[in-house]
């Protein structure tokens, strides 16, 4: 009998969607949980060519219920790795998501915008 996810860890599983590509901007839209049950997925998505080389990106977060340390951590590991002149911007975090950014030290690589 193949095991099914409770009804509840269905409704945490992250989306990331590339909901925007284009050489100027991408648009990565991100909503659920992101733990370290999700990182693997995360880092997969941040690698996506599309986002790579893209001149802005954007992490649209309005969606966002809970970010670990650990995904935290792969965000600014991704934006430090971006070429100097490219943008990274968080839209939409709200007050934990923000405050776990900041202890990672994101908002010190990143626009963070409200």
């Amino acid at each position: 009998m193949a095991y099914e996810p409770q009804p509840a860890a269905r409704a945490h599983r992250p989306a990331l969607a590339i909901t925007e590509a284009g050489s100027r901007r991408a648009v990565l839209t991100v909503s659920g949980r992101l733990d370290s049950g999700t990182l693997g997925e995360l880092e997969e998505r941040l690698a996506d060519p599309r986002l790579l080389g893209a001149h802005e990106v954007v992490l649209e977060m309005h969606g966002l219920d809970h970010l670990d340390l650990a995904c935290a951590y792969a965000l600014l590991r991704a934006a430090t790795g971006r070429p100097e002149n490219a943008v990274l911007t968080v839209r939409g975090a709200d007050r934990t998501v923000l405050r776990t950014l900041h202890a990672v030290g994101l908002d010190a690589v990143a626009v963070i915008e409200a």
